[in-house]
């Protein structure tokens, strides 16, 4: 066997290979963001917005639930077969929109996706932090998630172009069974990455033994740890508003299916292209930084869309919302690895991305009540204002951790990331308080 190397370049055929499976997974979601609202409509003649989105509701509680235990798993089990399990799982969703005679069918579908997301995309972004090391990871998540939401972004304009032209159903759902057999395929020819993470702890400088991490130090009582947690749920709580309730929005507005299409796919487009740049400015400028202007920019372009009734605005809008997501999401995932311990990544990265997808469900219950109760208008000022109030965490909670000296440049992330685990075994060995990191922040 090949013995392992850390970094893209030593690893990019592999590398390649898990961007190319990412996008199929992105691709399995994107099928859905323009038409599964319309077809609830038109097809099951579901009128309560809660009803409509409760297919958002499930696919994100099974979704947040795989992502948790896939963190645990992607240890026991491996990061391959969880891989391939995931897409066994995602094979018969198209088949099931395509054939389903009830709203039922719909929700079955939409648990099997949220298994296979969580899943799937789970053990890419793992599998890609194992491969480059720590010093690209920045680069590695805004690869990764931006093949994922390019895709979406694809398919959710070519589902809108295909319903429009031959109709809801069937053709859109014939590219979902191209998407789930594709990527069945090609994570067949995926390999694990367990000697990476061997050959990474065995290279890592040996750091203070601390408390290790519990699933509430990574919801909330890290105060960097939970700032991005709480950031991602409510990330994702605004895009499942975007997902289940823009296309209904701009229907009311006039809008042609097309139209709504190219809305849905400028989003996820510009969101997926700007990962490419926020990517690697995640692995260099302060995590705080580009996830408090991120949200920022989001809850703003929502409130804005209040007052919005154009097409072009709403082009305009959509492409400011994806560059909002664009700086926080890869910057997301490469916090949660830079911010714990090497033996409690996988683990850490499933409580991240449970609570980030746990906003699904929540997004679309809120929403959805909201909606039915006070018009699309109120719940869109909601969630905007929550996204607003969430970059205001951040600012307030999260801190900065220093660049590591020049001399030391050949540690690089792994000095950081030891200086991290003491900083947080010094907070969390005291009692909690509003702001417990600033204490400790000058003698790190």
């Amino acid at each position: 066997m090949t013995t392992p190397r850390l970094g893209l370049r030593e690893n990019w055929h592999q590398f390649s290979l898990l961007v190319l499976v990412n996008a199929f997974v992105g691709g399995m979601v994107g099928l859905e963001r323009t038409i599964l609202p319309r077809l609830a409509e038109q097809e099951f003649h579901l009128v309560a917005r809660s009803a409509i989105l409760s297919f958002i509701v499930v696919f994100g509680l099974t979704k947040a639930a795989a992502n948790y235990y896939a963190g645990a798993w992607a240890t026991t089990v491996g990061r391959k077969n969880l891989l391939v399990i995931g897409w066994l799982i995602g094979l018969p969703v198209p088949l099931l929109l395509l054939w389903a005679p009830s709203w039922g069918w719909v929700i079955v579908a939409n648990v099997l996706l949220g298994l296979n997301q969580g899943l799937a995309w789970s053990s890419t972004v793992v599998m890609k932090i194992d491969l480059v090391g720590p010093k690209q990871r920045g680069l590695a998540m805004g690869l990764n998630e931006s093949a994922g939401y390019l895709a979406v972004a694809a398919t959710a304009f070519a589902s809108g172009w295909l319903a429009t032209e031959y109709g809801l159903r069937p053709y859109p759902f014939y590219l979902g069974i191209g998407l789930a057999m594709l990527g069945l395929l090609s994570s067949l020819l995926v390999r694990d990455t367990r000697h990476h993470v061997a050959l990474e702890a065995a290279q890592a400088p040996a750091g203070p033994t601390g408390p290790p991490l519990s699933f509430w130090d990574v919801t909330w009582r890290h105060p960097n740890l939970g700032s991005v947690t709480q950031a991602g749920l409510v990330n994702n709580l605004n895009d499942g508003m975007v997902w289940g309730l823009l296309p209904l929005l701009l229907a009311s507005k006039g809008f042609t299916l097309t139209q709504i299409g190219t809305v849905a796919a400028v989003y996820p487009a510009v969101w997926g292209l700007g990962q490419l740049v926020t990517g690697p400015l995640a692995d260099r400028l302060c995590k705080k930084d580009l996830l408090f202007w991120g949200m920022l920019l989001q809850g703003a372009v929502l409130l804005v869309m209040l007052f919005t009734s154009s097409y072009p605005m709403f082009l305009l809008l959509a492409g400011l919302l994806g560059a909002g997501t664009a700086l926080v999401y890869p910057t997301f995932l490469a916090a949660v690895a830079e911010y714990s311990p090497l033996a409690q990544r996988a683990h850490s990265v499933g409580i991240f991305r449970l609570w980030r997808d746990a906003g699904y469900a929540i997004g679309a219950l809120l929403t959805g009540v909201l909606a039915d109760m006070l018009g699309l208008s109120a719940a869109l000022a909601v969630i905007g204002g929550l996204t607003v109030l969430s970059s205001l965490v951040i600012r307030h909670r999260m801190y900065c951790l220093p660049a590591p000296d020049s001399a030391n440049s050949s540690a690089g992330s792994c000095a950081q990331s030891a200086q991290t685990f003491r900083l947080s075994s010094k907070l969390l060995a005291r009692p909690l308080s509003p702001y417990p990191f600033r204490p400790y922040l000058s003698r790190a």
